[in-house]
């Protein structure tokens, strides 16, 4: 799998304790992992969640602020130390990252998504690792994505990856309720497979998202010729057991349409 381009989504949930405050071990470690593919040949577009709960973490506000209100301040405050954090942490491998803040309508066709493409483009032929997330403090309600497994899908389709990697904090889809013994995890999802039935309606504390948006995004991206990955993101080492030694580790795998 040598020279592949691979979108990688990291939740608010894989990224935060749970207090809330972000979990440097694990994303010193998802970091980690992240500079081993490099040196393997990986092209590597990282997708991350958690500037709204890291800036959440940084204020006490003492009056009442509504939704618009509180994700523009905590997104805006939160961004700075996230970006600040990767920094430091890929700078001991000597990566250069670069920061994308983006919104839905620089995917509308037209000159905002050749700007944005040629932009992660040049990045990536320069060596630099692109750090995606939704520029929260200017989108607002119909402006928003659904997630940010909606916007790695859309990176992934523009950036014509190889692989989407949604990293949650379970290990995929499965039958039933995850915390149920009798229910079993889907390894494979063929093209054209309905798991509806499957799919818990329930979102994630930390984030927006939950299976729901990534099973949307999944099998809309997979007709789109991209293999998909859903896998739990506490996991030791899972991007590198997943490229590598995908036998091995649990996970659910959308085969793409030829």
């Amino acid at each position: 799998m040598q020279n592949k381009r691979i979108v990688i989504k990291v939740g608010s949930n894989v990224l935060t304790r749970k207090d809330g405050k972000l979990h440097v071990t694990r994303m010193s470690s998802l970091v980690d992992q992240i500079a081993k593919l490099r040196r393997h040949g990986f092209e590597i577009i990282l997708v991350s969640s958690g500037a709204v709960a890291c800036g959440r973490r940084e204020l006490t506000v003492d009056h009442l602020l509504d939704s618009v209100e509180q994700r523009q301040l905590f997104s805006a405050v939160g961004q700075v130390k996230l970006i600040g954090l990767y920094y430091d942490l890929f700078r001991e491998f000597g990566i250069n990252i670069g920061q994308v803040l983006t919104t839905k309508e620089h995917f509308e066709p037209g000159e905002q998504y050749q700007n944005q493409q040629a932009c992660m483009k040049v990045m990536l032929e320069n060596g630099v690792l692109p750090i995606i997330n939704e520029n929260d403090t200017v989108s607002v309600t119909e402006l928003m994505f659904t997630d940010n497994d909606e916007l790695s899908g859309l990176i992934a389709r523009m950036m014509q990856a190889d692989t989407l990697i949604l990293l949650s904090n379970i290990d995929g889809i499965y039958t039933g309720n995850p915390a149920d013994p009798q229910s079993q995890l889907i390894k494979e999802v063929a093209p054209g497979t309905d798991l509806s039935q499957y799919i818990q309606t329930e979102k994630s504390s930390a984030g927006r998202g939950g299976m729901q948006s990534k099973y949307a995004t999944a099998t809309s991206i997979q007709q789109a010729g991209i293999s998909v990955i859903i896998a739990n993101g506490k996991r030791e080492d899972i991007l590198l057991n997943i490229l590598m030694n995908k036998e091995k580790v649990p996970h659910t795998e959308f085969i793409p349409c030829n």
